[in-house]
């Protein structure tokens, strides 16, 4: 294990730019994925005849395919039908199709955990559908909500590691490349990725305890 030679401030910074690009990667599909997750939950909650058949049959297929496949579809496959993606493009759009899959699921379940007695005081109250689902529906939902989409974002940050099959130069692309120039480097490299992984996931975890607490 060489220490001294691994964490020289070239190293140092080719690791940190990696992390931005993975910073980057996980912000952007973390926004859509949540969007799109909320709209495809919210409507499968609604049981709209035919859209919420449709989107459960996507949804399911979505989540029962590995994301690794997905990577693929949208970096060599798509360029076949004439959408060629540039590879941080590529990587968001596989992380917001997979994430918007699973985040739409607990999103639906959130919903469907509140009680149905509610929702019909609220409705013979002279509540409109919509305004049930926005001032009683949701604001309990998402205090249920909270943890398990925290826990997504934070294997949608972990995930963004398969992207480097698609030469992405995120953390762990970068990490490679610099323990293949060395084997001494694998320990000190792995070791301080962990570190930078286990710093903004543990925050997270942080924020999520802390709306718990907030909407408790």
């Amino acid at each position: 294990m060489d220490f001294i030679s691994a964490y020289t401030p070239d190293h140092l910074s080719f690791l940190l730019e990696g992390f931005w690009v993975t910073l980057k990667v996980a912000f952007f599909s973390i926004i859509l994925s949540f969007l799109i997750g909320g709209i495809v939950g919210t409507l499968r909650y609604a049981e709209i005849p035919v859209i919420s058949k449709v989107l459960a049959i996507m949804v399911e297929i979505t989540r029962n395919l590995p994301l690794l496949l997905i990577i693929f579809f949208a970096y060599f496959a798509l360029p076949e039908i004439g959408v060629k993606l540039e590879v941080s493009i590529a990587a968001i759009a596989a992380l917001t199709v997979f994430e918007s899959a699973m985040l739409s699921e607990i999103i639906r379940s959130g919903l469907k955990s509140i009680d149905k007695g509610q929702i019909e005081a609220a409705r013979s109250s002279g509540l409109t559908y919509v305004q049930t689902l926005w001032n009683i529906v949701l604001p309990q939902a998402l205090k249920r909500m909270v943890p398990p989409i925290v826990s997504q974002f934070i294997s949608l940050l972990k995930d963004t590691s398969l992207a480097t099959i698609i030469a992405l130069p995120e953390l762990m692309h970068n990490a490679q490349v610099l323990y293949a120039q060395k084997q001494s480097f694998v320990i000190p490299v792995i070791l301080i990725i962990a570190i930078m992984y286990f710093i903004v996931n543990y925050t997270l975890s942080i924020i999520a305890r802390r709306l718990e607490v907030k909407r408790a």
